[in-house]
């Protein structure tokens, strides 16, 4: 079995689980698509939003306890998506103007299951915190490809809006 660094430096104590002084929660996939497939009922293509803002906000918080170059706190943040189980992320392009990732097995798309859009909306909102926290403004992420279309992998990629 392969070494987790994530895993050997969770803490547990009655009720609560936490790396590093951030609280985390186990939760099934299947927990977070019902939501998902029930708020996107409610609202829409608006739940997309939802929940790339939820992304967003959990990922600025890890984004922001990571030092070193840009490339380095983004190989950081991909290296810690693969450890806590969001898939198999590789790091396809980064620039000074643009952002590309890979995911494989990504949970939220096999959750989710068959779909006509992308539905990694979690994925994409940490990866516009990551561009706020790594280059001082946030880019919009698009999820380019997803597992739950029938592409092979989940694809992301952020790039600079003009004049930033």
């Amino acid at each position: 079995m392969t070494s987790n660094p994530v895993l050997a430096e969770l803490a547990h104590e009655p009720g609560v689980l936490s790396w590093r002084g951030g609280r985390y929660l186990l939760i099934r996939p299947e927990t977070l698509a019902a939501v998902q497939r029930a708020v996107e009922t409610t609202l829409g293509d608006a739940a997309a939003e939802c929940f790339a803002a939820g992304g967003r906000a959990g990922g600025g918080r890890a984004a922001s306890h990571l030092a070193g170059t840009p490339a380095e706190r983004v190989e950081r943040l991909i290296a810690m998506g693969s450890a806590i189980g969001w898939g198999e992320f590789s790091l396809d392009a980064l620039t000074a103007d643009r952002l590309a990732i890979t995911v494989r097995r990504s949970p939220f798309a096999e959750a989710y299951g068959a779909s006509s859009h992308p539905v990694c909306h979690v994925t994409r909102g940490v990866l516009e915190a990551l561009t706020e926290t790594v280059f001082g403004t946030r880019w919009p992420a698009r999820e380019t490809a997803c597992l739950a279309t029938g592409a092979g992998v989940c694809r992301f990629e952020a790039v600079r809006p003009p004049g930033r």
